[in-house]
């Protein structure tokens, strides 16, 4: 058997070979089902670690995923777990707020039919009266 110094190409022959498609493929193939490594191909092929991880890129069975992988602690989760129970917390309130509104607007219509009296009308004319404010202009007066 020759040893590695015997069949040591030089970087110009290195330059002038080229690989068949079939060759890579299954290399890459051999590197996705762990039967050899990046590095051993690179060694006994004397091939460039780039070269083979544009192997992997055009003929890898994960080219045309488009999946990321997100690597939180667990420190952040409970943070995340918080901040949506907070979240939905906040968003209950606002809900019970807009419902206790909306009654109120409710119960004003009612008594305003009841009373025949203007109830909004006179209310925004006391407020602008004690706030200093024209009823239709925002400006003091």
């Amino acid at each position: 058997m020759a040893t590695r110094q015997k069949t040591k190409l030089t970087v110009a022959e290195r330059q002038r070979r080229h690989f068949s498609e079939s060759f890579k493929l299954q290399k890459v193939r051999e590197i996705e089902l762990g039967i050899t490594k990046i590095s051993e191909i690179c060694k006994e092929y004397e091939v460039s670690d780039s070269a083979v991880r544009r192997w992997l890129d055009k003929f890898g069975l994960m080219k045309n995923k488009k999946e990321r992988l997100i690597v939180e602690t667990e420190s952040d989760t409970r943070q995340l777990l918080e901040l949506k129970k907070k979240i939905a917390d906040l968003e209950r309130s606002l809900g019970q707020k807009q419902v206790l509104l909306e009654f109120k607007d409710k119960m004003i219509e009612v008594a305003e039919e009841m009373y025949g009296v203007d109830i909004k009308k006179k209310l925004s004319t006391q407020l602008s009266k004690e706030s200093g404010m024209n009823e239709n202009d925002t400006t003091p007066v």
